[in-house]
């Protein structure tokens, strides 16, 4: 089998490994220049940790992994207004968790990787016809290649499900809010965070820092707005959006770099993930947002449940029953996100205090069971 992959992110990387495991020729085609380095901090369990296990990756994953022990929430003049140790939800997830750097993850999968497996960066996908038996593709370069399969695992805003299945705002649920990201490299903050990640929330906004592996600091920044439209200067609207938040944020924002990772967030919702021998993965079949977390897990479930698929029929045949499988799983998810966008980013006082007193009783007796249940209803699916 002959597949040509959009997006070289995590739903591409694993997709490519198990396909080239089961000896299919691979193209990956990736519009960066090259390996992003960029990225949040993300919790890491459910299916995908599943996946990674298999994968025989989790060695690395556990070496590239935070070591936070403490999630810590302050009101707006810096006092603790709740928190979370980190070892409660380990222990509730039954140490099956990782807190780890979205870029640490795609590198771990890159250099996994099979040689045989092309990754092709500056390009991508600007026409798709179907072709006897297969998919003709046109790439940016003006070549065209002809697959047997064409996976687009290009992201929230995929070019493959544009050029396939419509404009964007067909599938695009906006939730309401938009995030930021970035790097922050300053001894005295990470000194002063130490293991704690720490998070600042007001009616609406949440800002935070998060201790990575290597000692720097994860920026993570969301607040709700009225609009969808993405401002033309990220960094201007950070400045804006999050001054006044007090010293903590305020250095946080001193840091913020010309170009920030900023993107809306939101969900796809598609009636079909797949038409002839086109088929979509990961953000670009079914965004479940920030709110929902587990993208990353789920882009590698689903990689793993659609390479499987294929290894045992033809490829509609097997497109069919991959959809069949991961959109009952999907949907869960993102009815999960909708829910807890309240609740992660209040817009009331009330909400926010609330939410911090209850993150403090997986502490008392019994907490544990309680959130082991919740995992466990978070991590069912696949």
């Amino acid at each position: 089998m002959n597949v040509l992959i959009c997006g070289a992110g995590i739903a591409g990387l694993t997709l490519g490994w198990w396909l080239r495991r089961a000896g299919a020729e691979v193209t990956l085609v990736e519009r960066a220049a090259g390996p992003r380095s960029d990225g949040y901090m993300i919790d890491f369990f459910g299916a995908g940790y599943d996946v990674a296990e298999r994968m025989g990756i989790l060695a690395r994953l556990h070496d590239a992994s935070a070591d936070i022990a403490e999630i810590v929430y302050l009101d707006g003049r810096g006092r603790r207004a709740g928190g979370l140790r980190y070892d409660a939800a380990r222990a509730a997830a039954g140490g099956r968790v990782l807190s780890v750097m979205r870029g640490e993850l795609e590198r771990i999968l890159r250099s996994s990787l099979d040689a045989g497996a092309e990754i092709r960066y500056g390009a991508g996908v600007t026409a798709i016809r179907e072709a006897p038996g297969g998919v003709d593709v046109e790439l940016t370069d003006g070549s065209v290649r002809r697959v047997d399969l064409l996976v687009g695992a290009d992201g929230l805003h995929s070019a493959v499900r544009r050029l396939v299945f419509g404009p964007e705002e067909r599938y695009l649920r906006p939730l309401g809010y938009h995030t930021a990201s970035y790097l922050i490299r300053d001894a005295g903050l990470a000194g002063e965070a130490g293991r704690r990640a720490l998070l600042v929330s007001v009616p609406d906004r949440q800002a935070g820092i998060y201790p990575t592996r290597d000692g720097d600091l994860a920026a993570w920044l969301v607040h709700a707005v009225p609009g969808t439209a993405l401002p033309a200067d990220a960094r201007a609207e950070i400045a804006s959006r999050y001054r006044g938040m007090g010293r903590l944020v305020d250095r946080v924002l001193a840091h913020c770099p010309e170009d920030p990772y900023y993107d809306q967030v939101a969900q796809i919702q598609m009636p079909g993930w797949s038409r002839g021998r086109v088929t979509l993965l990961g953000d670009a079949a079914h965004a479940v947002s920030l709110m929902a977390g587990q993208g990353s897990s789920m882009a590698m479930a689903g990689a793993h449940v659609l390479s499987t698929e294929l290894l045992g029929a033809g490829v509609e045949a097997a497109l069919e029953r991959y959809e069949r499988r991961m959109r009952p799983f999907a949907l869960g998810k993102q009815r999960g996100g909708r829910g807890a966008a309240r609740w992660m980013v209040p817009h009331q006082h009330w909400r926010i205090t609330l939410r911090n007193r209850l993150f403090g009783f997986a502490d008392l007796p019994g907490g544990t069971a309680v959130m082991s249940r919740a995992f466990r209803r978070l991590s069912a699916g696949v």
